[in-house]
């Protein structure tokens, strides 16, 4: 049971009878994560596939997800493993067929075993199959034996299904949407992921290894109660905060470097995404202020910005110009403002966009256009503002620049009133993240 008394499959019931509504007279079908070997008898962490874990609450490999509005009873049929005590001596427990009902809300269970003898019976008379193919799943092939099964039953009236449409079309739009349980999960989850910040500043000094920075994120994201990091961390220092997606690596920090961190955590499986960058010495350079301060201009128009009605497309252009105008300012770029932002010359400082959606996955699903135009913002919608300047070692610019990367990442809930930092006590203003320095 929750808090609330209410049973612990509630909201993926919830869930469950909204999709079953959208989709009318159909079926959905949705496998589980496969487990992936990392190497000999050694498997990769397992994390269950988002949608399926946003409809079952079931965190299990080797499972299939049925909904079906075609059936009397099973509208919800779970295929999974069943109890096997050698097995759970090895891997722990398993909810299995007798426990399926009973703790996960479900209307039958059975044994996965037995998938390719009973899919094809909620496969009959349905016209349309909801499924995602394409992505190599080891699935697939069993939907389309399945389907085949179907097909060859033909002379016994039954009907096969004539189309096979992606869930995601009404799925995604469910999840882009963040309930109000949602929310505070991800409101914890940018608890621990300030936390972790805080402590990556405290041991980024100089003489230190990326990595060790990167151990002090993991630690506060575990102690936290956080199962995992949402990413690979990024930790890079000096001329490695210049690479977007730099992995934390060796290189120990040097005096006057800034350090860029992009790191959250996944809690119950929601991510955080925060991207904070300061001086491993304590206190920035003059050009390192110069081109921060440009980024937190941009980021907090941006933010601003981030209401009902506008557009993640919209967004990203106001980084731009905001960005574009800096760079001008500080001589970076030369020209007017309008021949820079009709030729996208601010691209050779910041070459990526503005903003992503968030949720289960750190790039959350939702379409971006909606009938070939930018989709307006609505409350509910969650998203990053991610500016930044990166001014690798390049010889068209002068030495004083180079080799210096910024960027600042906030994740932002859209309210009716206005943008909701969920990370906005992580500190970003200059002064501020140099007295938090000062106090390591």
């Amino acid at each position: 049971m929750t808090s609330s008394g209410a049973p612990s499959y509630a909201l993926p019931l919830e869930r469950r009878a909204r999709v079953l509504d959208a989709i009318g007279p159909g079926v959905v079908v949705l496998p589980a994560a496969p487990v992936h070997h990392r190497n000999g008898d050694v498997e990769h962490p397992y994390r269950q596939d988002s949608d399926f874990f946003y409809l079952t609450g079931f965190d299990e490999p080797e499972s299939v997800l049925v909904l079906t509005n075609q059936h009397p009873e099973h509208r919800t049929v779970l295929f999974l493993r069943r109890r096997d005590p050698e097995r759970e001596i090895w891997d722990g427990p398993r909810v299995g067929v007798e426990g399926a009902v009973s703790e996960l809300g479900v209307d039958a269970a059975f044994d996965i075993e037995e998938l390719d003898e009973r899919l094809p019976d909620y496969l009959g008379d349905v016209d349309r199959v909801h499924a995602r193919v394409g992505r190599g799943h080891p699935f697939e092939a069993r939907l389309f034996r399945a389907l085949e099964v179907v097909r060859g039953r033909a002379r016994k009236k039954v009907r096969a299904p004539s189309e096979l449409v992606d869930p995601g079309k009404t799925l995604h739009e469910m999840r882009l949407r963040k309930g109000a349980y949602e929310l505070e999960v991800m409101r914890r989850a940018a608890v621990i992921t300030r936390d972790a910040h805080l402590a990556a500043m405290r041991a980024a000094r100089p003489g230190r290894a990326e990595y060790e920075v990167e151990a002090e994120l993991l630690s506060v994201f575990r102690r936290g109660g956080a199962e995992r990091p949402a990413y690979e961390s990024i930790v890079g220092s000096g001329p490695n905060a210049t690479i977007l997606h730099y992995r934390a690596g060796r290189r120990r920090i040097e005096e006057g470097e800034l350090v860029l961190i992009d790191a959250g955590c996944e809690l119950d499986y929601y991510a955080s995404d925060v991207t904070r960058t300061f001086p491993a010495s304590g206190r920035f350079s003059p050009e390192q202020r110069a081109l921060y301060d440009v980024v937190l201009a941009a980021q907090r128009a941006c933010i601003e910005a981030t209401r009902p009605g506008a557009t993640v497309d919209g967004i990203h252009e106001v980084a731009v110009e905001v960005t574009t105008r800096g760079l001008l300012e500080l001589g970076l770029l030369t020209g007017s403002l309008e021949e820079n932002l009709a030729e996208h010359h601010y691209r050779k400082f910041f070459m990526h966009r503005t903003s992503h959606w968030l949720g289960m996955d750190v790039h959350d699903v939702g379409a971006y256009y909606v009938g070939g135009e930018a989709r307006p913002l609505e409350p509910g919608f969650v998203l990053t503002i991610e500016p930044g300047i990166y001014v690798g070692v390049r010889e068209d610019v002068d030495a004083k620049w180079r080799g210096i990367g910024i960027r600042i990442e906030d994740d932002i809930v859209v309210t009716a009133d206005g943008p909701m930092n969920l990370t906005h006590d992580i500190p970003t203003d200059a002064d501020e993240i140099e007295r938090v320095l000062a106090e390591r």
